[in-house]
């Protein structure tokens, strides 16, 4: 790094407790590293274009060395005590939760989240280390009976190996420790590859590793431009699974480079959520949660609301509630303790806000608040009405702080447009009417649906989606079976 860059740091990078936080490294084999052609990749603030620091700009070479490594120490990590691996894992818990403040501020810095939800995240991102420290005494829990005399039969989890992780940056801590804590706990080894964007996250959680005991080659941290890593994660035949949370459009190219070595893959992909609003409900609640599930993030969410469907006897007591509520949103820099909207992460999100507003303004939808950029990365959050199925923002995911409203007559009808899409990540459901509740959530073509509330994640649940919202699923029990294989023991006696 040169000396100019070190004196363009951002001065608010000197309010971390511990500096050795801050790596500026690839971890590999338990080891810091550079790129062999020390190529860099410069990271910068989101809010004002402030300089973070560089990673380096790793490639093929540096992505086998890494894998290499991974196998070599997975026989050693594989064959410990599930207790034994259990405890480091409590120990790199621990450590994420002391250093709770320097995690959600190196977060907000790269992210541009306001400080508050980054903290949320390093709880919740610690939340899975934990639970999986526990899961991995609980691996093997399945027995059988044989259906042949004399045959004693038995079943049991394997670890499948080496693993890899190419996660996103709207998250950038807890999908990752969301897929690492579950393959480590099941015995596997893995290198993840961080978002361009939110390197620095995923060097941390390396750091505390190292100091929770976590073995060299054990948990590996790739950085560099995606093609040539994720390339060579998903052809090297060692690499036996490979986790990915990101759009669709990347998601099915992954599919098809990871098919050719017949690798497990589980996917985490887009969404577009409706947000169902019968006329039964308290308004007032409905419009807090709808609050929730659509700015949660600046709107930058996979599990944001972006068709709101309002039965029409409440449409135009909604929107004057939720417009009320959208104009009270407090922007600004992430850093600030009353900041709830932060800047996007990059031109192309802001972009798309414009573009979706535009489109929908254009084919007649009323701009009831927002509906413009606001400079630098942010983009005012905004309200859209009489969103029809005309409009671009009726089938994308905007992945911004822009608000799609749509009024419904007919329960039949709201199901048919809800499902009315090739994602089926999470569906919103409000209603007081427990007969419509049933009917309703169990005609939603969704992995998750959320029946008058919001919040619905935690370590404990299967996170994922149907049709093209992915395959698998995370957290749970079932998040480590996407790491392990089943091996069948049939014994005469």
């Amino acid at each position: 790094m040169t000396a100019q860059l070190k004196e363009q740091r951002c001065v608010s990078l000197s309010n971390l407790t511990d500096l050795r936080l801050l790596r500026e490294h690839a971890y590999i084999d338990g080891r810091w590293c550079s790129a062999d052609n020390r190529q860099i990749i410069e990271v910068t603030n989101p809010f004002d274009g402030s300089f973070l620091g560089t990673v380096p700009n790793m490639g093929v070479t540096e992505t086998r060395r890494a894998v290499e490594a991974a196998n070599k120490a997975f026989p050693d990590w594989a064959a410990l005590l599930p207790q034994e691996r259990s405890a480091r894992l409590r120990r790199w818990f621990d450590l994420l939760i002391e250093n709770k403040e320097d995690l959600g501020l190196l977060m907000t810095l790269e992210q541009g989240k306001p400080i508050n939800e980054s903290r949320g995240e390093i709880d919740y991102a610690a939340s899975f280390v934990e639970f999986y420290a526990e899961e991995a005494k609980r691996v093997n829990v399945e027995s059988i009976s044989s259906h042949l005399p004399n045959r004693a039969m038995s079943i049991r989890r394997e670890p499948v190996g080496v693993t890899a992780a190419v996660t996103p940056w709207n998250f950038p801590c807890a999908m990752i420790t969301r897929k690492a804590a579950a393959a480590l706990a099941a015995g596997c080894t893995m290198i993840v590859r961080p978002a361009t964007e939110t390197p620095f996250s995923a060097t941390a959680l390396a750091e505390l590793a190292e100091r929770a005991g976590i073995p060299a080659g054990v948990f590996n941290v790739i950085t560099g431009d995606p093609n040539p890593v994720v390339g060579e994660l998903c052809g090297n035949p060692t690499v036996r699974a490979l986790s990915f949370t990101g759009s669709t459009q990347i998601g099915r190219l992954l599919l098809a480079q990871g098919a050719q070595t017949v690798k497990k893959m589980s996917m985490e992909l887009g969404g577009h959520a409706p947000f169902i609003l019968f006329p039964d409900v308290d308004l007032d609640a409905a419009v807090s949660h709808a609050m929730g599930a659509k700015f949660a993030t600046s709107g930058q969410d996979c599990l944001a609301a972006n068709r709101i469907f309002v039965h029409r006897d409440i449409y135009e007591d909604f929107l004057e509630r939720f417009a009320s509520a959208i104009q009270k949103l407090r922007v600004g820099n992430g850093l600030d303790e009353d900041s709830e909207i932060g800047p996007l992460m990059h031109d192309r999100a802001v972009a798309k806000c414009e573009e979706h507003v535009e489109d929908a303004r254009s084919k007649g939808a009323r701009v009831l608040v927002g509906g413009l950029k606001m400079g630098g990365l942010f983009y005012a959050p905004t309200l859209l009405a009489d969103v029809n199925e005309d409009m671009q923002i009726y089938h994308e995911e905007t992945f911004g702080p822009v608000a799609a409203v749509i009024p419904f007559d007919r329960e039949d009808e709201v199901i048919q447009r809800a499902n009315d899409t090739e994602y089926g990540l999470v569906s919103y459901l409000y209603t007081n009417d427990q007969s419509r509740a049933n009917r309703v959530a169990n005609a939603l073509e969704y992995g998750m649906v959320a029946l008058n509330c919001v919040k619905i994640t935690g370590a404990s649940v299967p996170f994922g989606g149907v049709k093209q919202s992915g395959l698998g699923r995370e957290g749970s029990r079932h998040g480590m079976e996407e790491f392990t294989e089943l091996k069948y023991v049939c014994a005469a006696f």
